[in-house]
């Protein structure tokens, strides 16, 4: 009886340390693509579709990865929950068995304990494993765990209720009501397979006459379970699948015995690291991690990860380049990591979830506000499940209060007062507007407004190193304009301005003595290239060679 207390709290404990510690950047991209908003209307707007509920419950939870032991805390309970539910389904169905054999008594206690308890942790290391891919919405647990409670609710009722009931569970928790249904079909016998059928006409009516603005492949599958629409992950059908298969081992296998314990935790245990090796790709989560750390601006941390792991994309290079400006390192450091090419400090718009994040805080700690503001609105836009995102609706609040448009930015801070971990800083800001004074006191929006550009012009992102330069001869006392517009003739090889330019860095820069990378990067003009060991050298070498394309 204390292992069965012991080992799920020991399963909760390892979830808990795996989301808090090794993979806290993951809760907060979750959370950074939605924007939960306590009001009827946004209720109503969720549970006015299939699966709305659950899409509710999901979001409600994962606004609370903005705290990520929090965050993880919430998960693992789910995590434990879907373990114990999974387990009393598969109980349950080889208790009937046994109950009409009339040997219960002599085999519950070792069939619960050698296969359904145990093999009840195989849909929760699945699940761990799913959740690997950043698409996945916590919706889809959340429906898991509500389809398995149905079922034990339900437990051996008549199935006439259903008629009732399965409608209803389709339209608040999707389609892994499929789950419900198939499960119900066991419990009750073969003769009650016209739940089946009937589950099959819910759907269709649903797509007829109920969701005819959706494709019927989303109203099949899903509606809010992956953030792609029209995507369906292989997992997010085989862990329902395998559940039914357990139960089925449950109420027919009750002869089938692991060959021992200790192989059965050991296969858990494989399970558990091919989830978490496989399930979640390293160079993938390493930029998402990089993402977390510039949010916080932990400049110090992306710079000694970066000494010991590179992702060769501009991603990687843009914000390792970034925290090496926030510490005055670029023009020092730059060339000792990896850069991608003339895209390594600013990517151009690029309609995703991700790519823009470190140009538009490079944007934004620049002085660049309107770029700042319209690379965070594009990448919100870019969300495809159609959410607001409360770190970008922050930033766009943020970009309009320093440019003076209290307005608009009055309608962004009234969503965020809807939130729970956004609405005092939004009440905060909303005191700020229509006040020049407060904002010019505020000190990291002084800083920004005195950076921004003097003068109104065209972005153009082929000349991205000219709106440097100008940037800093509007506001010499902007050292990083400076030194991201030294830093840009660098990658683009326009040795004539950088060689011109170097003197600003003499009279303006602050240094003491001239930067060892500037200092490289000349020893490599002059000697055209032939430097050993020239960082700069190593670069133009790899961009000669096509290397950009790595």
């Amino acid at each position: 009886m204390k292992s069965r207390i012991i080992i799920p709290l020991l399963f909760a404990l390892a979830i808990y340390l795996f989301w808090w510690l090794a993979y806290p950047h993951a809760l907060s991209y979750q959370e950074q693509y939605q924007l939960f908003l306590f009001t009827g209307d946004y209720f109503r707007e969720r549970i006015g579709v299939a699966g709305g509920l659950a899409d509710y419950i999901g979001e409600f939870i994962t606004q609370f990865y903005y705290i990520p032991w929090l965050g993880a805390l919430l998960l693992a309970l789910l995590f434990l929950t879907l373990q114990q539910l999974t387990w009393r389904v598969i109980r349950s169905s080889g208790v009937q068995k046994f109950r009409s054999s009339g040997n219960a008594n002599s085999q519950i206690s070792d069939f619960g304990f050698t296969n359904s308890y145990f093999l009840s942790y195989i849909p929760p290391l699945l699940l761990l494993w799913h959740m690997g891919d950043e698409s996945v919405l916590l919706s889809y647990p959340v429906a898991l765990v509500m389809a398995l409670w149905a079922t034990l609710l339900m437990g051996r009722k008549s199935a006439w209720p259903d008629l009732l009931v399965i409608p209803s569970l389709y339209w608040l928790i999707g389609p892994v009501a499929w789950l419900y249904v198939a499960l119900r079909v066991m419990a009750l016998g073969w003769k009650n397979a016209w739940l089946l059928l009937y589950m099959g006409l819910c759907l269709f009516a649903a797509n007829q006459w109920l969701l005819t603005q959706w494709p019927a492949k989303m109203v099949a599958w899903g509606l809010n379970y992956y953030r792609i629409p029209m995507m369906v992950p292989l997992l997010q059908v085989l862990i329902p699948a395998v559940i039914v298969l357990l139960a089925a081992v449950g109420r027919w296998g009750d002869n089938l015995r692991p060959a021992s314990g200790i192989a059965t935790v050991v296969s858990l245990l494989l399970l558990a690291f091919w989830a978490a090796e496989k399930g979640f790709d390293r160079d993938k989560y390493e930029l998402i991690r990089q993402d977390y750390l510039i949010r916080y601006e932990r400049w110090d941390d992306i710079i000694d990860r970066a000494r010991h792991y590179t992702v060769r994309t501009p991603f990687w290079s843009q914000s390792v380049n970034l925290a090496l400006a926030m510490k005055r390192q670029l023009a020092e450091r730059q060339f000792e990591f990896y850069q991608s090419g003339e895209d390594a400090l600013f990517m151009p718009r690029t309609r995703d979830l991700t790519s823009m994040l470190p140009t538009s805080e490079v944007f934004w700690q620049l002085g660049m506000v309107n770029s700042a503001q319209r690379y965070a609105f594009d990448t919100q836009e870019s969300i495809l499940n159609l959410r607001k995102s409360g770190r970008l609706t922050k930033r766009i609040a943020e970009c309009m209060i320093v440019n003076g448009q209290y307005d608009v930015a009055a309608k962004q801070l009234d969503l965020l007062k809807k939130s729970l971990f956004y609405r005092s800083w939004a009440k905060e800001a909303e005191t700020c507007l229509y006040n020049d004074a407060k904002v010019n006191a505020h000190a990291e929006w002084a800083r920004v407004r005195a950076c921004r550009y003097k003068n109104s012009f065209l972005f153009s992102y082929p000349e991205i190193d000219k709106m440097m330069g100008l940037l800093f001869v509007d506001n010499p006392s902007n050292k990083m304009a400076l030194d991201y517009f030294l830093a840009q003739l660098l990658l683009k090889g326009n040795v004539q301005d950088f060689m011109q330019h170097l003197s600003w860095a003499q009279q303006y820069g602050g240094y003491s003595q001239m930067p060892r990378g500037y200092q490289d990067a000349v020893r490599c003009i002059q000697a055209r290239g032939n430097v050993a060991n020239s960082p700069y050298a190593d670069y133009v070498k790899r961009m000669m060679e096509g290397g950009r394309h790595e």
